[in-house]
This record gives C-alpha cells, sequence and structure tokens, in this order.
C-alpha cells in the first residue's frame, strides 16, 4: 500500500503537468484536476505508441516523461488547484483512496495478467511494438493502449503494475469535482480490476466520464470524439462510445464534420498498431487484407475463432457440437448454461429490454441515442463472441442512465460503503467465493492477504522456463506453467506451440539477429519439424516428470 501511494503521489502531478501541456494544444474536454489528468493520460498513451515503434518503452521514455510533467506541474503551478477541495470532500478522497489502494494490493488473480498483460508490458519495455509479434504467440498481437500507457511506467514509477488503481483514485476526483455521485455506486465493483492492469477497467472509467459529459450536454464536441476513439483503442468491444459521440456531435449539437478529423486520426494510428502487429486493421478478425507477409497462418486464425465460439458457450460444448446447434439451440444453450454465466446472460438481455423500454417512455433523443449505440455493440458481440466479459459495461451503462436522477450524494456514499465492505470481503476471504459460487473460476485463483502488501503490493514470481530453437528461432517456454509472464524474451506459451504444430507451420525470426524486426510464420521442412516434434515431447514430458 505504502508503495502504491508513493507511485500514486508521484504519478498525478506528472499526468497533470503534461494534461495540462496538452489542454493548451487541444483546447479543454473536462475543466479541473481531473480532466488534466485524463488528458494527460490520453495524450501520453498516443504518443509513446509512436515511440514504441521505433524504441522500447524503458526507463529512459520513463525519466524523460515525469521531468516533463513535473516542469509544467510547478511551471502551472497547477498544485494549488487542489486547494479547491472542502475539507469533508477531503475527508471522502481519502477515505476511498484507502480502500482502493487497500484493494490494490492484493495478488492479480484475473487469467489474462499472466497470459497477456504481463508478456505485453514485458514486450514493449525490452523492444517496443514488435512487427508480427501475432506469429509468436496470437494475443501478443492486440497490444492494448492501455498496457502501452501501463508499460512506459513500469519501469521504476509504477513496477507492481497498478495503474488501475491509480486511475481509480482519478476517477474519485473526478466523481467529486463533477458531483456525479451515482458513479461512487461503481467503485467497488472496480475494486475487482485494480490489481491488473486490466484495459476493462479504463473502459468502463472513460465511458462512464464521457457519457455523464454527453448526459451534461459537453459540447466539445471534437474532444468528445476523439477521446471517445481513444477508449476504443484500448478494447474495440467498446465500439458503441464513439457511435455515440458521432451521433451526439452531429445530431444533437450538429456539429461540423472536421471536428471529427482528431478522432479519425486516432483511428488511422490504432490501425496501423494492428496491422503492424497482428497484419489486419483489427484484432482478431481477419478483415481487410492488405497483404502484409507477416500476417498470422490462416489456420492459427481458425483455431482462434473455434475457440472463441467455446468460450462463448464457457467451454461447455465442443465446436463440433455447437456446429450442429439450431437457431433455437444457440440462443437456448447460451442462456442455459451450467453457473453463473447463465445468470449474467439472463441479465443482459432482461437488462437491455428494459433499457430499451425505458428510452421509448423517456423520449429523450440523447437517452435514445445512447440506447441504439448500445444495441449496435450487443448485435455485434453476439453475432462474433458474446463472452459475458465482452458487455459487462453495458451494465454500468444502462444503471447510470436509468438511476442517475435517483441517487443523491447521500444514497450513493451509502451504496459505495455496503458495496466495498462487501468487496474487500471477498478479496479477504475468498474461499467464501469459492465454496459459495464454485461456477465463478477467477475465485479460485485469488490470493490470501498478507501483512507485507500494507507496505509492497503482492505479485508472483516463477522464472523458471526451458530454452529451445527451431529453424532460425531460439525462444523460452514455462516450465509446467501455461503462461509466460515471468519467462525470458523471446517467450512462447505452450498452447500456442501446439496450434502452431498442429497447423504444420513455426514462427521465424525476419531477421535473425534482430528481435525487432519482427516475426513470420513459416512451413516446416523435415529437419525443422522433426526439431517442433522434439519441442512439443519435451513439454508433455516436463509434466510427467515430480
Amino acid at each position: 500500500m505504502v508503495l502504491l501511494l508513493l507511485s500514486t503521489i508521484l504519478l498525478i502531478p506528472v499526468l497533470m503537468g503534461l494534461g495540462k501541456a496538452l489542454e493548451n494544444f487541444s483546447g479543454i474536454l473536462i475543466k479541473g484536476i481531473s480532466g488534466k489528468i485524463l488528458s494527460g493520460i490520453v495524450g501520453i498513451s498516443l504518443l509513446w505508441t509512436i515511440l514504441a515503434f521505433f524504441i522500447p518503452l524503458n526507463s529512459y521514455v520513463e525519466i524523460t516523461t515525469i521531468i516533463l510533467g513535473f516542469i509544467y506541474f510547478f511551471k502551472g503551478q497547477l498544485y494549488r488547484e487542489f486547494y479547491h477541495f472542502s475539507k469533508k470532500e477531503y475527508s471522502l478522497i481519502f477515505v476511498i483512496s484507502l480502500i482502493v489502494l487497500f484493494c490494490g494490493s492484493f495478488y492479480p488473480y484475473i487469467l489474462d495478467h499472466f497470459g497477456y498483460y504481463l508478456p505485453t508490458i514485458k514486450w514493449l519495455t525490452e523492444f517496443g511494438v514488435v512487427k508480427g509479434i501475432s506469429n509468436l504467440d496470437l494475443t501478443l498481437g492486440q497490444i492494448s493502449l492501455w498496457h502501452i500507457f501501463q508499460a512506459g511506467f513500469s519501469n521504476f514509477s509504477d513496477p507492481f503494475l497498478r495503474i488501475n488503481s491509480i486511475l481509480l483514485i482519478v476517477y474519485t476526483l473526478y466523481i467529486i469535482e463533477k458531483k456525479s455521485w451515482i458513479q461512487l455506486c461503481f467503485i467497488p465493483v472496480l475494486l475487482l480490476f485494480s490489481q491488473s492492469p486490466s484495459p476493462d477497467l479504463p473502459v468502463i472509467v472513460f465511458s462512464l466520464i464521457i457519457l455523464n459529459e454527453i448526459v451534461r450536454e459537453n459540447k466539445h464536441t471534437s474532444l468528445l470524439f476523439a477521446f471517445s476513439v481513444f477508449v476504443f483503442a484500448i478494447k474495440p468491444t467498446m465500439i458503441w462510445l464513439p457511435i455515440l459521440s458521432f451521433f451526439y456531435s452531429i445530431l444533437i449539437i450538429k456539429s461540423n464534420l472536421k471536428n471529427l478529423i482528431p478522432g479519425i486520426l486516432i483511428v488511422l494510428l490504432f490501425f496501423i498498431k494492428n496491422i503492424y502487429t497482428f497484419g489486419y486493421p483489427i484484432f482478431p478478425v481477419s478483415i481487410g487484407d492488405f497483404g502484409v507477409n507477416w500476417k498470422p497462418n490462416p489456420e492459427v486464425l481458425q483455431i482462434s475463432s473455434q475457440f472463441a465460439i467455446q468460450k462463448t458457450y464457457d467451454m461447455q460444448y465442443s465446436y463440433g457440437e455447437i456446429q450442429k446447434f439450431s437457431s433455437l439451440d444457440y440462443i437456448k444453450n447460451w442462456l442455459f448454461l451450467n453457473g453463473i454465466k447463465s445468470k449474467i446472460n439472463i441479465l443482459f438481455v432482461v437488462s437491455l429490454i428494459s433499457f430499451i423500454i425505458f428510452s421509448f417512455i423517456k423520449k429523450n433523443r440523447i437517452t435514445s441515442l445512447i440506447c441504439i449505440s448500445i444495441l449496435i455493440k450487443s448485435v455485434i458481440i453476439l453475432l462474433f463472441s458474446a463472452q459475458y466479459r465482452f458487455f459487462l459495461d453495458v451494465f454500468f451503462v444502462i444503471f447510470f442512465v436509468m438511476m442517475i436522477n435517483y441517487f443523491n450524494k447521500k444514497r450513493s456514499i451509502t451504496v459505495f460503503s455496503v458495496l466495498s465492505t462487501a468487496f474487500i470481503g471477498i478479496l479477504l476471504l475468498p474461499n467464501v467465493l469459492q465454496i459459495y459460487l464454485p461456477s465463478f473460476r477467477l475465485g479460485n485463483f485469488m490470493g490470501k492477504f498478507e501483512i507485507r502488501q500494507l507496505y509492497q503490493p503482492s505479485t508472483y514470481h516463477y522464472n523458471k522456463f526451458e530454452s529451445y530453437k527451431v529453424g532460425n528461432l531460439r525462444f523460452n517456454v514455462s516450465k509446467k506453467y501455461p503462461y509466460s509472464f515471468d519467462t525470458q524474451l523471446p517467450a512462447i506459451s505452450e498452447d500456442y506451440l501446439r496450434d502452431d504444430a498442429k497447423a504444420g507451420i513455426f514462427p521465424q525470426m525476419i531477421d535473425e539477429k534482430n528481435i525487432k524486426k519482427g516475426f513470420i510464420w513459416k512451413k516446416l521442412d523435415s529437419k525443422e519439424k522433426k526439431e517442433a516434434e522434439n519441442v512439443i515431447n519435451s513439454i508433455n514430458n516436463s509434466y510427467k516428470q515430480k
């Protein structure tokens, strides 16, 4: 907690200072401390995305950024803005921050933390954005802008990767500055995402902030649309947000189309980044073929697509069984899965229907546009991969819009207090969750509370791996563990090795002397096929050894 507090004290002035510098150039979307910090986050993330094509996001980048941030912070005397809070507001900020820091100090438990977040950040800090990295490990091809932002601050200012906890404190500042009390109800739920640099937390927080600004009829449509596109670039399942901002700009504010240019430029950067790392504009969809020679193998993409469809049904059916479903079976089996996923899916459908009825009764143009945008997103998700984690944000949006006039400050603080107690209890006593909600598998990966986390956030270390060579690629595989979160680069997850072997291909370096030049896939010759088989056999045999 203590070290996490120091990271917060260090980074908030830096983000404020650089945010103020960006506002001098682009204009102000949101006034106040939180607005400057959010501008700083967007500006740094976009700048580092461009830099990462050429250099790693190492300590030199971090030190330069921090120095510039402090220069602008003290030059603009931005510390004076903290005097605007009352004593009661300071007390509320202190209590919420203490809860956030405490919850953020627990062990990470989201599986993507080990299979995707950490490996991505490790690649970014050591090499930057690498061409065709999806050929090495398909998951790495998506490289979220949020992980670029986290990577740049991971060398020493936030080495425990708790940027989400810091963002929750920034979110608290926004709520109190804007008196948007209903949003206090969301913080306890988001505490479950505070231990990892999960992109789910920032996209939910940013979408709720943008939604609040649209409801308040913020007229800075150029910045609203750009910020919305930035959220989409963090996680493309947030497609509803730029759609809403576009509709709001054109239909409500009657804004000029040229105001969309900053957002369009961010989209182009997002597409370029994806084409460079994955080979196609939007991960993991193979639409928009530019003919680059580093795009993934079609059979590997097909395996990934089939796995995504199985994930839609919580791996309770094989791909062959799903293919035999009738139209009615697709819906029925999705709604009535075994376990908690069924309850979430049913709640999602009920929430959508309720929101449509509410929107029809309300007869408010902005509410109607929000409903249309959410429906567009929902249809897209249901068609591609209707996993509950892809529509979690919809619950927050619907609750916000339908209940905004009901939750005053007193009610919101009451709900916050009750829910915070409940979620802290879950983190302190994960066994309760494992016993009473066994179908929620993530509960099985929650670590126990340790006294030392009051000083230092809890982290896992493994660092056991074996080294192999196939063709011109020397690589490492985590020993008796499916993820490569703590493995020396270049590292490949064993599941992707099996997918490659199944497809009869293997990743190779474009230039065997320079990893930064990237990776392609190659059909194996007889010698390389034998090498790949030996790797797979070695991995399989390692599990048989005591």
